[in-house]
């Protein structure tokens, strides 16, 4: 039977395409695009507009989403100036692809993968392998091959030797946010989101555990290749950088990217 919760990358791109579409056609000479991680956005909406308060002729357009689906619309020709992923993964394949500037690539922060439950749920999982029970039925993360969490949420259940169980009770999400709302609406058992994510909904969902990852939880950013305002994007990659920036992360629970482990 087919999973209703099943989201198709097919589905995601083609939503992220019409969002692109109606960026490009009401972008202007001095509008900058940010294409962003969901796990970014409420940092980078407070980013973009401390960042247009000292830049009075330049607006900041955001696009959020899921990491490779941001970059194959790049890659489809989607206007975008920064690009900004939630692993590196999904940076290397924009380098290959040849759609952003490797030079410009910095880590900007760090983060950490946890497993929620809804909030008024008895259910407080201390180990991966409790997932595994009878009494789970649904558990929420984002496909592997198309969003940067579900890679995180796929290592860390690997290593753990419970990702065939889990894997049978998924409920597979179209990117982080979406994962989010799946435990917040009590419609699974527990879900996999990020440390950030988790924040921002504490009378919807509370954190059981902090999950280990085979890989360090850090966001790149890079120029976009053929950026028609290459000095405003280098600008704003700038400013996520500073010590200004940096405090707008942490304010957002976001790590400095070297503390990532």
């Amino acid at each position: 039977m087919r999973n209703p919760f099943r989201r198709p990358l097919k589905q995601a791109l083609t939503a992220i395409g019409v969002a692109m579409l109606a960026v490009s056609v009401n972008a202007c000479a001095d509008e900058l695009i940010v294409s962003a991680a969901a796990s970014l956005t409420n940092a980078f909406k407070a980013m973009g507009a401390a960042y247009e308060q000292q830049h009075p002729g330049t607006k900041v357009l955001l696009n959020f989403g899921a990491s490779d689906v941001l970059m194959q619309q790049i890659v489809k020709g989607a206007p975008a100036d920064v690009y900004a992923s939630a692993d590196q993964k999904a940076m290397d394949k924009a380098v290959s692809e040849k759609v952003v500037d490797a030079a410009t690539r910095r880590d900007f922060a760090a983060n950490a993968l946890v497993l929620i439950v809804p909030k008024d749920s008895p259910f407080m999982p201390a180990s991966l392998a409790e997932l595994a029970q009878p009494g789970v039925k649904r558990v929420a993360y984002c496909d592997p091959a198309s969003v940067p969490i579900g890679r995180y949420a796929k290592g860390a259940l690997e290593a753990a030797g419970q990702w065939d169980a889990v894997n049978a009770k998924s409920v597979l999400a179209g990117d982080v946010r979406q994962s989010l709302d799946y435990v917040a609406r009590g419609e699974v058992d527990a879900g996999f989101v990020f440390a950030t994510d988790a924040a921002i909904m504490p009378d919807r969902v509370k954190v059981a555990m902090t999950v280990p990852t085979q890989t360090p939880v850090t966001y790149p950013l890079a120029l976009v290749e053929g950026s028609r305002h290459a000095a405003d994007a280098k600008g704003f990659i700038a400013y996520v950088l500073s010590p200004e920036g940096q405090a707008v992360l942490a304010k957002y629970g976001f790590k400095p990217a070297g503390t990532a482990h």
